[in-house]
């Protein structure tokens, strides 16, 4: 089994793990030179803000203290990233870097039994240790973890970990719902770290 371990809007979520009193509000972080915006919360996406907004055709909401706007802090979001994918080593047997908020672990010999009470078990010790919400998809393959992690993050029902076992009614209701090519992105990361496994 293939867990695929996602911090939620990662930027925004380091930055209120040191400013806990943006916990509710629309933030977002912003590019070099505070160019436009490259991470947004659940609450400035709400707004209907797209990614990449430039900072000056949101100077009006900010003025007002509808939005908050950080500038980017790459050390503090690299510390966190190398935080968090430490604490999976020290819980699963392998682990492959995705990207800096992404990283596959992978559980050979666990039952899905297993699987999903370590998934919710990882999910709860990175709330707590990083403060980071993270959700969590499981599943036979890379892709199926993706799409996984995908409903783990949109479907409340899922309480942030699902776990596909790949040929039963709910992978198939599911792969059903989802556009081809929203999940499955970048399979070369994975092979350049020589961890891509079909």
């Amino acid at each position: 089994m293939i867990g695929l371990i996602d911090a939620n809007n990662f930027y925004v979520s380091c930055e209120r793990v040191f400013q806990p009193a943006l916990e509710g509000r629309p933030v977002g972080v912003m590019s070099n030179n505070d160019g436009c915006v490259i991470a947004r919360s659940a609450e400035l996406k709400a707004l209907d803000i797209p990614m990449g907004t430039p900072a000056f055709k949101l100077e009006g909401l900010r003025q007002r203290g509808e939005i908050h706007l950080l500038s980017s802090n790459y050390e503090l979001y690299g510390d966190m990233s190398r935080r968090l994918t430490q604490l999976l080593r020290d819980a699963c047997p392998e682990v492959a870097p995705y990207s800096i908020d992404e990283m596959f672990v992978y559980l050979e010999g666990f039952t899905s039994q297993e699987c999903e009470a370590l998934g919710r078990h990882l999910r709860q010790r990175i709330r707590q240790h990083l403060g980071l919400p993270v959700c969590i998809g499981l599943a036979p393959t890379h892709t199926l973890a993706k799409l996984a992690n995908h409903f783990a993050k949109k479907d409340p029902l899922y309480q942030g970990v699902c776990l596909l076992n790949g040929q039963d009614h709910t992978t198939e209701a599911l792969l059903k719902r989802t556009p081809v090519g929203s999940v499955g992105r970048r399979p070369q990361a994975c092979r350049a770290l020589g961890h891509w496994r079909r």
